[in-house]
């Protein structure tokens, strides 16, 4: 009997041909069946999730967010959660030109067949890749041309903490944490899809409604801009001022969980089969953190501090390995070294790790007692080489900042690096902060260069490398009414660094003032944005964050038309109301005001602990006072 070709089946499309995987370069990341990925039968599932990561494979493959979802989400038998990324140039013009459309890995499932597009949207620079997905997966570009048998595309990830700029694009946002929330859009979903109506445009229409309206009022950290008033101030942003629809929460809470240390876990990640830019078991032990940095979105926006169990780590951390046989176990959180049980972790990887020849990667650590908690006797902690943040080169403007590292506790770590091993030490600062004086800009150089000089003995050269990002003030921080630098003030300051590194001993690398100047627009930008994005796109941007396919003359004659190039330079109002302020992260204006006022006296704010709490009104914080 031969078989019958069922609805699910004829969602699917045909690999891509041998022909054009021969003509685009790394074809191994459009191919799909790596290990532990997961293809189910279509006809048993009731939801079918792709999940979106707008930029190149290598990049989507390292997200550690979409690892937990991927798991998560197959966990449910009634539920198939495929992955798709963004094309690199020369696939899409192949997919264009043979008329082929984008589609999961998993199953060649087409994104217009699925129920729901859940998009990671990291950086604000991904947006025009994920314009590039809708059209080449057959969905409408704008929430306003969607229909009801249309996927509900759904955006989270940090981007989406001023989630305006992009609100043409997107059918609604999930802020904050998405474990918990992915489940419950995903349940409401496949109880609304038994309702949907068959044929008639307007009865699909206003079941779509009706489904986005249940979303909004039924799933904490879920947002809908279609239900929000918005209006126009004196200075030309657009900002959402009220819901309207009852039972719409106005702002919109931030979803935390808050039991993380009980929270899913990745266990068995897709291991890539072309290289991606981390290769190796990602341990997330803690989220939040408690240092404050006035300059930080992650620290304002990821709290409370919680973590997990060194136990439930080291079991998880042995799962990942015997599930892709990574050689090398990296520890992930905002401030690593802030982990309360630290270095009893690190014995304990070590002591599981290191008999099978698995070393243990530490992201940037503190400068004060971090380094001195890793004693030689720790031998599979990797010493090629050690990130150090300052972000500041002089103690004054690291108090402007909250940053509580003195020049003498770098110097010291610094030392202390060398003996224990490390080869190099990469320095990230930043130029563009508040209140910030040539003097200091010209010492960042001159502290490398100091930091390089306490390598003793033979090849010191490039002992150090010296990174410098351009300061971009975000939302929901104590920066966020400050103005940006303009392109070419930061261009200069860049320059001012270059000129006082020592090249012999000092790699410097700099940050491009033209992506970081869109990244600015973007971050504090409102929903004038929409028209400015889709007419670039249309005009070949692509790739924005990729140095060698961003068109800064594109995007400023894109811009300057829609008189919105100096929307990230501009200084804002504290009293006015501001386009993110429809996003509650828990942490209050008024705390984010007096920092603000604090930074401005050079006033430092202790972190959080249990004898300390600096009032950032942060619910079901543990260190909250009272």
């Amino acid at each position: 009997m031969s078989k019958q070709i069922s609805a699910a089946e004829s969602d699917c499309e045909q690999p891509v041909s041998s022909r054009i995987l021969l003509s685009v370069g790394t074809p191994g990341q459009y191919v799909g069946s790596e290990p532990n990925s997961v293809v189910k039968d279509l006809n048993t599932v009731a939801l079918r999730v792709a999940l979106a990561f707008p930029d190149v494979y290598g990049v989507g493959m390292s997200y550690h967010g979409q690892r937990i979802l991927y798991e998560l989400l197959n966990s449910q038998t009634d539920i198939t959660a495929e992955r798709v990324y963004a094309p690199e140039i020369d696939m899409e013009r192949e997919l264009r030109e043979n008329n082929l459309p984008l589609t999961t890995l998993e199953n060649r499932l087409l994104l217009a067949r699925c129920d729901l597009l859940a998009v990671s949207l990291t950086h604000e620079l991904g947006i025009t890749n994920l314009l590039t997905m809708l059209e080449l997966g057959r969905v409408p570009l704008t929430r306003f041309e969607r229909s009801g048998d249309e996927p509900v595309v759904l955006a989270g990830g940090h981007a989406t903490f001023n989630p305006e700029p992009f609100s043409d694009f997107f059918d609604a946002f999930l802020i904050g944490e998405g474990e918990e929330a992915i489940l419950e859009v995903s349940r409401i979903l496949m109880e609304e899809k038994k309702n949907c109506p068959e044929g008639d445009a307007g009865a699909l229409k206003e079941w779509r409604t009706s489904l986005l309206l249940r979303l909004a009022r039924e799933v904490e950290g879920v947002y809908v801009p279609e239900f929000y008033k918005t209006e126009t101030l004196g200075n030309g942003s657009v900002v959402p001022v009220a819901a309207v629809e009852s039972g719409v929460p106005f702002p919109v809470k931030r979803r935390v969980v808050n039991d993380f240390g009980s929270a899913f876990m990745s266990t068995s990640p897709v291991v890539p089969v072309v290289q991606a830019v981390h290769e190796r078991v990602t341990m997330e032990i803690m989220r939040g953190c408690p240092n404050g940095c006035r300059f930080c979105q992650a620290g304002m926006v990821c709290r409370p501090q919680r973590e997990r169990s060194v136990e439930s780590l080291c079991d998880g951390a042995l799962k990942n390995y015997l599930n892709t046989g990574y050689d090398e176990v990296g520890l992930l959180s905002l401030s690593t070294s802030n982990y309360s049980r630290f270095g009893e972790l690190v014995e304990a990887m070590d002591k599981e790790f290191a008999p099978r020849g698995v070393s243990l990667s530490l992201p940037s650590l503190r400068v004060d007692d971090a380094l001195s908690g890793i004693p030689e006797r720790f031998k599979t902690v990797r010493k090629s080489g050690l990130t150090i943040a300052p972000e500041a080169a002089t103690d004054r403007l690291r108090q402007v900042i909250n940053k509580d590292v003195t020049n003498d506790n770098l110097l010291e770590a610094a030392v202390n690096a060398y003996k224990q091993g490390w080869k190099t030490i990469k320095l990230y600062f930043m130029v563009g902060l508040p209140t910030e004086t040539d003097e200091e800009i010209s010492e960042i150089g001159h502290l490398s260069n100091r930091v390089a000089s306490m390598r003793k003995g033979p090849n010191k050269k490039h002992a150090v490398t010296c990174s410098v990002s351009n300061f971009v003030p975000k939302p929901h921080t104590p920066f966020q009414w400050e103005p940006m630098d303009t392109m070419e003030e930061l261009t200069r300051k860049q320059r001012l660094v270059g000129e006082a590194v020592n090249r012999r001993k000092v790699s410097f690398k700099g940050h491009g003032e033209e992506t970081s100047h869109l990244e600015g627009v973007f971050a504090r930008g409102d929903r004038r944005l929409g028209k400015a994005v889709l007419k670039a796109w249309q005009m070949g941007a692509r790739m924005d964050g990729w140095s060698e396919h961003f068109k800064p003359e594109l995007w400023k004659e894109v811009l300057t038309g829609f008189g919105l190039f100096e929307l990230g330079t501009m200084t804002r109002d504290e009293n006015d109301p501001l386009p993110w302020g429809v996003v509650d992260i828990g942490v209050t204006v008024s705390f984010l005001k007096r920092e603000r006022q604090k930074s401005r006296q050079e006033q430092m704010t202790p972190a959080c602990g249990p004898d300390s709490c600096g009032g950032c009104g942060m619910p079901d914080c543990p260190f909250h006072a009272g």
